[in-house]
């Protein structure tokens, strides 16, 4: 049986690092942070890509590289990023719990404030509640690319995203009823 060849890395670069560049500005919430990270993940795709041995989607070895390069530059910070949430993404997450909504009671009008408290209420979570969140909530990663991608359990996978969950529900208590004026 003859081994395929591996990637080309300019193809690899051309056909991913936009989707790298997006993971890698999500956990670090920086711009300059998030290229650092993906430079540093292509470098190490050199490095390393002989060593790929097609177990998982190159898409997925990859997001795992930049991951934890995030992961690493976050933890060198030893700070809570902001979160910033993706429009599309924040809707997502807005009919996330069986289509019962995050926050009952509130209406379109209401998104920004609500993004910007659900912004606030995830940079606040512990970093391993808080990645296991976006990549499960937000990036709608299954359970078992989660716990490939962080290399636990799909267990602790499912423990982490139950506990950030209410986490966020506890620190949104207070988004119930709407706060604005009302007529």
């Amino acid at each position: 049986m003859v081994e395929p060849a591996p990637p080309d890395i300019s193809d690899l670069v051309q056909r991913y690092s936009s989707r790298i560049y997006g993971v890698a500005l999500r956990l670090t919430q920086n711009q300059a942070d998030a290229e650092d990270v993906l430079q540093e993940t292509f470098l190490t795709v050199m490095r390393k890509l002989d060593s790929f041995e097609g177990r998982s989607a190159i898409y997925t070895w990859l997001y795992r590289i930049a991951t934890n390069i995030a992961l690493g530059k976050l933890r060198q910070q030893q700070q809570s990023p902001d979160v910033d949430i993706a429009p599309e993404d924040f809707e997502q997450l807005a009919s996330w719990n069986s289509g019962q909504g995050l926050i009952p009671g509130h209406d379109r009008e209401d998104t920004a404030f609500i993004r910007e408290s659900l912004d606030d209420a995830i940079s606040k979570l512990p970093e391993n509640l808080r990645v296991v969140f976006l990549l499960r909530d937000v990036d709608g990663r299954s359970t078992r690319e989660t716990a490939d991608l962080m290399g636990i359990t799909e267990a602790n996978v499912k423990v982490r995203l139950m506990r950030a969950r209410i986490q966020l529900r506890n620190r949104l208590a207070h988004l119930k009823q709407p706060e604005r004026a009302r007529s």
